[in-house]
């Protein structure tokens, strides 16, 4: 839902700030490299000490990278195969870094296990969402369904939740609670999601079937 919109609204302001990169002869390529090493940097450094504040704003800046090296390549005009499966690959690993990172703090210092096995599912469930649609396309299948929690809800929730909750460390009474309500409803949103995914494979894989079958004919076993 928030890809449709923020998306656009963000892809025009960095615009002029891609333009820039590609005068200065910096690749596509080159940004989503940095940009998920430095979402990689942020997390693991940050989340697992229980930095939350820091460690959003350090991904923050680096998540906008998955905006800027599209917006790179089409004014190149080098839309290519590899830099969408480079891109896409690499979204993965930055979720599993975050949400991995977070994992790490409720398994130490975080003393939760049950929010530990919360932050799990949030990585494993956003790997399997994510996996649904890309297997589902390569069957030749459109998937078309507008999940109720997708990667851009997943990492909004997430990093507002975590920015919030490191509100704490300066003093700000209460904000604590917000991660764990929001690792919650990530956890439950993207379950909803999975399910959404899988109703609507199932359902478009049937009306291929189908199609492909062709019309029963009387005495060929299907009339």
């Amino acid at each position: 839902m928030l890809n449709k919109y923020a998306r656009a609204f963000f892809t025009r302001v960095l615009t002029p700030f891609a333009a820039l990169l590609i005068r200065l002869g910096v690749s596509p390529d080159a940004v989503t490299l940095v940009g998920t090493g430095g979402v990689i940097a942020g997390a693991l450094a940050f989340y697992p000490r229980g930095e939350f504040f820091w460690g959003t704003v350090v991904i923050t800046l680096f998540v906008f990278s998955d905006l800027v090296d599209g917006n790179m390549a089409r004014q190149l005009g080098r839309s290519s195969r590899w830099g969408a499966f480079l891109d896409s690959t690499l979204d993965r690993v930055a979720d599993a870094a975050i949400f991995g990172g977070l994992a790490l703090w409720y398994a130490g210092r975080g003393d939760s296990l049950t929010l530990c096995a919360v932050t799990i599912f949030c990585l494993a469930s956003g790997q399997v969402v994510s996996y649904t649609k890309a297997r589902g396309e390569s069957i030749g299948l459109p998937v078309n369904v507008n999940g109720l929690v997708e990667r851009a809800e997943r990492l909004v929730i997430s990093l507002v939740a975590c920015g919030v909750a490191g509100l704490h460390a300066f003093g700000v009474p209460g904000v604590q609670y917000l991660l764990p309500v929001a690792l919650w409803a990530v956890a439950v949103g993207s379950l909803v999601t999975l399910v959404q995914r899988v109703v609507t494979v199932r359902r478009e894989a049937a009306e291929a079937d189908a199609v492909a079958a062709g019309p029963a004919r009387p005495g060929d076993g299907r009339a």
